[in-house]
């Protein structure tokens, strides 16, 4: 009899089954493998294997690598349960204006989401049967569609078939596009990946709604409504079963089925739909083959949402979006609360279009065809928050095109005269103080003398501050701004809100530095308010499609004037209105507390009005975008106050009286002879109320109006007063 030792493998064999035997055998044979051997070192050993080692330790890294990476969905972080079940494809988001009216989409999309209850069972059906049979039998991966698509093209040597699902296509477009971008091999394994957790999170019905809502149709029409109106013109709920294997047939090829460019390779597709629909069973063979005998109908005008969202205004507001919403979230459904007026809007750009056709009009009369390029802007705030009501930004809107309301800078001409007498007022001049108006030759500093001579060339002598500034006079200005001080001018319009470079030469006194219309209403607003410097405000606050707060922004106001001087130049522009250069915006019926001043260039290239109300600020221009002259006769007050006067009418509910502007604490009332700027006595033919800053206003009665029986001094004051003036005039400024 042999002898068999316990632990050989032969006595393993007999002890043990087959299988149990082996699996004994193999893992012994392993162990004495790695065993130590004593003649040879670890190191011997590892510098033997080191190349196996290698590669099954990176194998393993690798394995790890990619279920993590898998895992994490390309370390991106899926999206979770909650997430995929709050997920609704975008219809573009809102913009809405301050009364909370919705005036567009944020991102123009051409969807419109339907539950699938609305939703036809014979369109869910084509769907069905043509993108995905089985859709109701696997788990987000076809199999047999997968092994089917591989055999297909390798024997084609290329890609001729693919196998995605209606799941992973839910995926493609709702989750993965957006992070990953182009087709690649990555990208198809996140399809795959969020496939499963669509799967795995959503019933097949909830999937379904997704798809048909998702889907690209052509024609820029996103899901099957929006498909409907753009063919059919009706909703998706009224389509019968021809109709519903036409939008069927659309998703293999939305450009190459497109049944407007090519209705008979369109028909062919849908009478394939019918045909697959029938043998999957979700229709009669009769149905069918009736439905394939109906021609193509086909709206001839596509379908594009109401709110098309096209204007000046709408494209600084998803600019100024994009630059503080995170990327990730810009083509998400927002809600953007603006500050803008539907109404005033819409009654900006008609006002602006129609004074500036006037004037292309005459501009072609004049230059010829070239003359007829005529551009205007409009731009209003509200000078109590500094929100922004109305963006006009060209005459006709060019989508991507200049917006001249925010960006050109024009020379503002006579329309920068208000910072010149809100200087000398806090320099303690009165709007009762006196300025030369006569001829003046300044030094440029270069030498030569500079001559500014009033616009038509006629003067009046010794006229008030308040009267100057009624009549525009250029020379008057010049003299005050002399007096002041250019560097305390620039300082003024700094502080209101001018940006834009300015140098403290003479010729400022009269416009002549470069700015842009929303610098101006800006700066202007100090006057309107009572002294405090606003921040331009377009979007009041961002909202995510769960209503949470992305992104807000509360108005700024800065106190940068004496609420006595902004009340003082406030009353004076009232005067440009009532009875100067502005009286345009009164001769169309305006009426209540308004204020402005007109702005002409030397040269008539640059045309303005900024005029306000106690609550809104708005500056019109028009010109050619390469500055030269207008046609003969363009003023401000021609064509830039009629267009505010419209804007104003038509576009603003003014809800303030002539209260709201009452003269502010600190400040005393004189009657006072509105040509000698004295004290009015009961003999001077024109008087008028003003109001002083305690200390500066006059204290002696009017010399030069007396009863008619004291004629001897009459005279005698009055040549007294003359001498007067003359000496002021020879040793002033």
């Amino acid at each position: 009899m042999r002898f068999i030792p316990d632990e050989s493998e032969e006595a393993i064999e007999l002890q043990h089954s087959p299988l149990h035997a082996q699996a004994i055998i193999r893992w012994r044979r392993l162990k004495s493998r790695l065993r130590p051997d004593p003649g040879r070192p670890p190191r011997v050993w590892l510098r033997r294997h080191w190349p196996g080692l290698t590669t099954l330790a990176l194998a393993i890294a690798a394995t790890f690598a990619t279920d993590a990476w898998l895992g994490s969905c390309g370390f991106r972080g899926c999206p979770s349960g909650a997430e995929i079940r709050a997920f609704r494809p975008a219809q573009g988001g809102r913009i809405v204006d301050r009364n909370g009216t919705q005036i567009a989409a944020m991102n123009p999309v051409h969807r419109v989401n339907v539950p699938l209850a609305k939703i036809p069972a014979h369109v869910r059906a084509a769907f069905v049967a043509t993108e995905d049979r089985r859709f109701y039998e696997h788990r987000g991966l076809d199999w047999r569609a997968v092994l089917r698509a591989v055999s297909r093209n390798v024997g084609a040597f290329g890609v001729r078939e693919g196998f995605s699902t209606i799941t992973m296509q839910v995926a493609r477009n709702g989750f993965v596009a957006g992070q990953y971008g182009r087709r690649t091999f990555s990208r198809k394994l996140m399809e795959l990946r969020v496939a499963r957790l669509l799967e795995s999170s959503l019933t097949k019905d909830q999937i379904l709604e997704l798809y048909l809502n998702v889907i690209y149709l052509g024609n820029g029409a996103y899901g099957v409504e929006a498909a409907s109106r753009d063919l059919f013109g009706k909703s998706v709920a009224r389509v019968d079963l021809a109709e519903a294997a036409l939008l069927a047939a659309l998703p293999k090829g939305p450009s190459s089925y497109a049944p407007r460019r090519a209705p008979e390779r369109a028909l062919r597709r849908r009478n394939l739909v019918l045909a697959l629909m029938a043998r999957e069973g979700y229709i009669a063979r009769d149905d069918a083959a009736r439905a394939t005998r109906e021609p193509l109908h086909v709206e001839q005008d596509g379908w594009r949402p109401g709110d098309a969202g096209d204007s000046y205004a709408l494209d600084a507001v998803r600019a100024l979006v994009d630059s503080v919403v995170p990327a990730s979230l810009r083509e998400t459904d927002l809600t953007v609360v603006t500050t803008i007026d539907s109404r005033a809007q819409r009654a900006a750009e008609a006002a602006v279009a129609r004074q500036a056709n006037a004037l292309a009009r005459e501009g072609a009369a004049w230059y010829g065809a070239r003359g007829a390029g005529v551009q205007g802007a409009l731009v209003a705030i509200d000078p109590r928050s500094g929100d922004v009501v109305a963006i006009v930004g060209g005459r006709e809107y060019e989508r991507g095109g200049f917006n001249r309301a925010l960006l050109a800078h024009r020379q503002p001409g006579s329309a920068f005269k208000p910072f010149v007498y809100a200087a000398g007022l806090a320099a303690g001049f009165t709007p009762a103080s006196f300025v030369a108006d006569e001829p003046v030759a300044v030094d440029d500093g270069n030498g030569r003398l500079w001559r500014p001579a009033n616009y038509d060339g006629t003067y009046e002598g010794e006229i008030t501050l308040r009267r100057a500034l009624m009549v525009s006079a250029n020379a008057a200005t010049v003299r005050l701004s002399r007096a002041v001080g250019e560097a305390r001018v620039v300082a003024r319009a700094r502080e209101n809100g001018i940006t834009s470079e300015m140098r403290a030469v003479p010729s400022i006194a009269l416009g002549t530095l470069e700015v842009t219309p929303i610098e101006l209403v800006t700066a202007y607003s100090p006057f309107a308010n009572g002294g405090y410097r606003v921040a331009p405000r377009l979007v009041r606050r961002v909202e995510g499609p769960d209503g949470t707060l992305l992104w807000s922004s509360e108005p700024v106001l800065t106190p940068v004037m004496d609420p006595r001087d902004a009340w003082q130049v406030t009353s004076m522009l009232r005067s440009v209105v009532d009875h100067g250069t502005g009286h345009a915006v009164r001769d169309v019926g305006v009426t209540g507390p308004i204020a402005g001043k007109t702005g002409t260039t030397n040269n008539n290239a640059d045309i303005w009005f900024v005029g306000y109300s106690p609550t809104i600020v708005a500056a019109v221009w028009f010109g050619y975008d390469t500055p030269r002259p207008l046609p003969g006769g363009a003023s401000g007050g021609r064509f830039a106050a009629p267009a505010w006067a419209e804007f104003y009418e038509r576009g603003w509910r003014e809800t303030g009286t002539d209260a709201w502007w009452t003269p502010p604490a600190g400040m005393v009332s004189r009657v006072i002879d509105a040509t000698t700027g004295e004290l009015a006595s009961e003999w001077c033919p024109t008087t008028q109320e003003e109001w002083f800053k305690p200390g500066t206003e006059p204290t002696e009665l009017c010399r030069e109006h007396a009863p008619v029986e004291e004629p001897i001094q009459a005279a005698v004051a009055s040549v007294g007063q003359k001498i007067g003036k003359a000496l002021k005039k020879i040793f002033s400024f």
